[in-house]
Order: structure tokens, then C-alpha cells, then sequence
């Protein structure tokens, strides 16, 4: 996986200059949805496939109208169900895939799923609508020439914060790992492979680290600052911010971004030390039941706003 200081606004941007221009992890916002034409598979290539689609997705992270108008223009029904993250995605098919056709992992359990044969390789004909993918996510180590998934999102982690409470932006992950300056008004992302990479990143050690000594270190710092963390947030701690439960918290770039436009005084900030770039991706679990639909689907999520 790859990682960078992303800049100070942290704003989460897609990775083509698709309909979904403007999408934060988990959080949709407001008027993002495919817009025109697709171009179908032929007809007789998916024949014998019922019209149905089932998606297996974050919660909020596809555009309002999305579903809808792929049904419109391919008569293909969706099953929408959702999940919390990618443990529980992978739990479920690990066991065996119930049906889904799409499911949306992130770049590190691509990596996984892919080694055990969890999804299945793309045909980039079915899926024009390739090309509008931006150079720079075109070739992804963990999955070179894009040969299992469509790169769906990507942003950052960093801390989103009340201004009104925090006179100064927050420019180090010391505020929320190694102070008491907002004791009990703290939220981590309740991720664990997230906040102890980051509290590696802190300690000044690579995040991501497999040294048994970096790792011990950056898990005493979590429990020494135990006491002034308020909650580790299951991907709410936006919504607490919002709500006033705290003042600072760890969070997606795109949830705190969304807050912030709802609210003027919260706002994000990208911590000096540095900080996670996660990439997600559109993927074809194996066993899939319509992946001529699915491929349908891919391309669809990638038209040009």
C-alpha cells in the first residue's frame, strides 16, 4: 500500500473524472450520480443472465441516483446490502460468496483476496469506460493493469475538529495520541490497522512497520492515552463531531469534509507526520452469479460527469 501527506484540506478525490467526482468515504455527497449514456455489453452476451445485480458496498458511499439510473438504462434490478467493513465483507465471503456480484474492498484486502482466489480477473472490453481512469491509478502494486478491480475512491485519514474548540489546527497526530489537552473530547476510528499504523507514524517508524518492538511501542502509546479518548467511532466519529459528543477526531477525509459542509465550524486538517492513502476498489467476487451484469455495472460507475 502506498501512504503520503495529502495536503491540508485532505479532500477525498475520485480517481476519474467520473459522476463521482466529489464522493468521501463513507459519506456520499449531495448530487453525485452517473448521469449519461452506457455503453452496454451486447445483448446476447448477457442472455442468460437474469436482470438482477447484487451489491455488497460501505454504507453512503455510492451516488444518490446511481442505482437507479443503471437500471434505467439496463433494465438490471439491484439488490443493495451493506456492510461496516472489510473484515465483515471478507468473513462473509471467505465462507463461501451467498451471491453478491460487486463488492467494494480496499487496496490491502484487495491484495489479500486476490492471493486467495477470491475474485474474479476482469475483461477490459466489457468495460470501456476504463479509459476515463486517471494515468496515476492505471497500474496499483497490488493489482498491476487494474486485472481485478476498478479504482472506485481514494483520500486520507486525518483529524477533523470543532474550530470553535480548538483555537489552533491540529497539525500533529499528537493531539489525539499523545495529549491531554482534550481529554474525554476524543474519537479514534475504531480500525485498528489504522490507528496503530498511525501511531507508528507518529513515533517516527514506518507505517507500515512489522518490527515487534515499533508495534509495542506505538500500542503502549494508545494505552497510556486510553484515558482521554472518548470512543473508538465504528466510522461515526463525524457524526459525533456534529453532534458536540467531542471536539477532535480521527477520521475518513470525505466524512469530515461532508460534516464540514454542514457545519462551518468543523474542519480537517492533515497532520505533519503524515498520513494513510487508502484506495478503494469496484471488484467481481468469485462465484459471482451475474458477472455480465457486474461488468455492466463497472463500467457504468466509470462514464464521464
Amino acid at each position: 500500500n502506498s501512504y503520503k501527506n495529502n495536503g491540508p484540506n485532505g479532500r477525498n478525490m475520485m480517481m476519474t473524472r467520473s459522476a463521482f467526482a466529489h464522493i468521501g468515504r463513507r459519506r456520499f455527497l449531495a448530487g453525485s450520480a452517473a448521469a449519461v449514456g452506457i455503453a452496454l455489453a451486447p445483448a446476447r452476451a448477457r442472455s442468460a443472465e437474469e436482470k438482477q445485480l447484487n451489491v455488497y458496498n460501505w454504507d453512503t458511499y455510492i451516488g444518490e441516483t446511481t442505482l437507479d439510473t443503471f437500471t434505467e438504462r439496463t433494465g438490471i434490478k439491484v439488490q443493495y446490502d451493506l456492510y461496516a467493513n472489510n473484515e465483515e465483507m471478507f468473513a462473509k465471503l471467505k465462507a463461501g460468496n451467498p451471491g453478491y456480484d460487486i463488492i467494494i474492498p480496499s487496496d490491502y484486502m484487495v491484495e489479500t483476496m486476490i492471493k486467495l482466489g477470491m475474485l474474479v480477473p476482469l475483461d477490459h472490453s466489457k468495460i470501456p469506460n476504463i479509459k476515463n481512469i486517471a494515468p496515476e491509478f492505471q497500474n496499483l502494486s497490488y493489482d498491476p493493469g487494474l486485472e481485478y478491480c476498478v479504482p472506485y475512491m481514494w483520500g486520507t485519514v486525518g483529524i477533523g475538529y470543532r474550530k470553535s474548540k480548538v483555537q489552533t489546527p491540529p497539525d500533529s497526530w499528537k493531539t489525539v495520541f499523545d495529549s491531554d489537552a482534550y481529554s474525554q473530547r476524543i474519537a479514534l476510528l475504531a480500525d485498528q490497522r489504522v490507528v496503530l499504523g498511525l501511531a507508528m507514524k507518529y513515533l517516527g517508524y514506518p507505517l507500515n512497520s512489522t518490527d515487534p518492538a515499533q508495534i509495542a511501542a506505538a500500542r503502549d502509546l494508545l494505552i497510556k492515552q486510553k484515558p482521554h479518548i472518548k470512543a473508538f467511532a465504528p466510522d461515526q466519529g463525524q457524526d459525533m463531531l456534529l453532534a458536540g459528543d467531542v471536539d477532535v477526531v480521527m477520521e475518513w477525509s470525505g466524512d469530515i469534509i461532508h460534516a464540514a459542509e454542514e457545519d462551518e465550524d468543523i474542519a480537517f486538517a492533515a497532520p505533519k507526520e503524515g498520513t494513510y492513502l487508502w484506495v478503494d476498489g469496484a471488484c467481481i467476487p468469485t462465484d459471482a452469479p451475474h458477472p455480465e451484469n457486474a461488468h455492466a455495472f463497472l463500467n457504468h460507475i466509470q462514464i464521464p460527469r
